[in-house]
């Protein structure tokens, strides 16, 4: 790491892995030490391995050493996908402030077993414990490291994720309504349900395009490919697998509904962006969606409730004048969305109530 001038606020940026990762905690990640960058500030990128939640011994130790190596009074950043796994790192606070950005808590990830989840709670709690701030993404997930993980409310910021100015997409003329969900193919994100849903609605004139990493759980991306088989499928849902910004962009601009059958959300990047393109949502009701979702602007169903699911699907899809109504409301929430400047302002606020 290089020397910053005196008079240039500094950091360290601790990842796990790829900063380049298609994620939406990554691309936050990405963001905010972009625009940390245009307000002058000075970010090291540390990279301490991809191995995690999971990590091995000699990967916790690799992660260790080059924490360590961060110069002493530079304060760190640590994503949660690691802290949240290697407490150990709490003992470096007495050498440098330790700042925790949790996008979601590691234990509430439903692909766990209640084992994992509960050695995920212990370890979060300590590595929260020793962070001179813990930065979440929504007010969701404030409350949740509050009340479950013993946060003071003091030591909390909420820096929700920001968005670029988009074009409203112009939405289908051809009576096909086009679905589309964007999110890594991984148990939280319930494509399993999204695709039991729309198994029911064969009658009716939409197509579904999923994009999203499909190599985090195989398991998950196999069993997907199954369910769409099984249901006979194949010519109405199109998987992409992870793709370039700029054609998650002209995907939204080509949709007329925004789905998404998460069973937990610590935020919801992709569906701040349905409402930015001013797309109806039709997503679940759990963690930070209720908030990330304005009223008027979607359907929010139970989550696991495919029959729910199916129905508010069915509603939008044969109703163009509701499709029409929601994707106004939805056009006009969009100029409340913060910016990534607004969001990279107030992690610039927590980064200096630890200086």
């Amino acid at each position: 790491m290089r020397k910053s001038p005196a008079n240039e606020p500094h950091l360290a940026f601790a990842v796990p892995g790829d900063l380049a990762t298609p994620t939406g905690g990554y691309r936050y990640d990405r963001r905010i030490i972009q625009e940390l960058r245009e307000l002058g500030w000075h970010v090291d990128v540390a990279d301490i391995g991809g191995a995690f939640p999971f990590p091995s011994s000699a990967q916790r130790a690799t992660a260790l050493a080059r924490l360590s190596a961060v110069p002493a009074g530079y304060p760190v950043v640590l994503d949660g996908l690691a802290f949240g796994a290697l407490p150990e790192a709490g003992a470096l606070r007495c050498r440098t402030p330790l700042i925790a950005l949790v996008h979601q808590p590691l234990a509430l990830d439903p692909g766990l077993d209640a084992t994992q989840a509960d050695n995920f709670r212990a370890s979060e709690r300590a590595a929260l414990a020793a962070a001179a701030r813990v930065v979440v993404t929504s007010e969701s997930t404030a409350r949740i490291v509050m009340d479950d993980y013993a946060v003071p409310c003091g030591r909390v910021s909420v820096v929700r994720p920001g968005n670029d100015p988009v074009a409203p997409a112009p939405g289908s003329a051809d009576g096909i309504v086009r679905l589309l969900s964007v999110g890594s193919v991984v148990p939280v994100k319930g494509y399993d349900l999204l695709i039991t849903a729309l198994a029911t609605l064969i009658d009716m004139p939409w197509r579904l395009t999923i994009a999203g990493d499909r190599t985090r759980s195989p398991a998950t991306a196999a069993r997907l490919d199954a369910d769409i088989a099984a249901r006979g499928l194949g010519d109405r849902v199109a998987v992409l697998g992870a793709v370039p910004p700029a054609r998650v962009n002209e995907l939204f601009l080509a949709s007329d509904v925004f789905v998404l059958a998460s069973r937990f959300e610590g935020y919801g990047m992709a569906l701040a962006e349905a409402i930015a393109h001013g797309i109806p949502v039709v997503a679940t009701l759990t963690g930070a969606i209720p908030q990330t979702v304005p009223a008027g602007t979607g359907l929010l169903v139970p989550p696991e409730d495919a029959g729910a699911l199916a129905g508010a699907l069915r509603r939008l899809i044969g109703d163009p004048a509701e499709r029409r109504r929601l994707a106004t409301n939805a056009r006009a929430a969009a100029a409340r969305l913060p910016t990534w400047q607004d969001s990279a302002r107030l992690f610039v606020g927590a980064l200096e109530a630890v200086a």
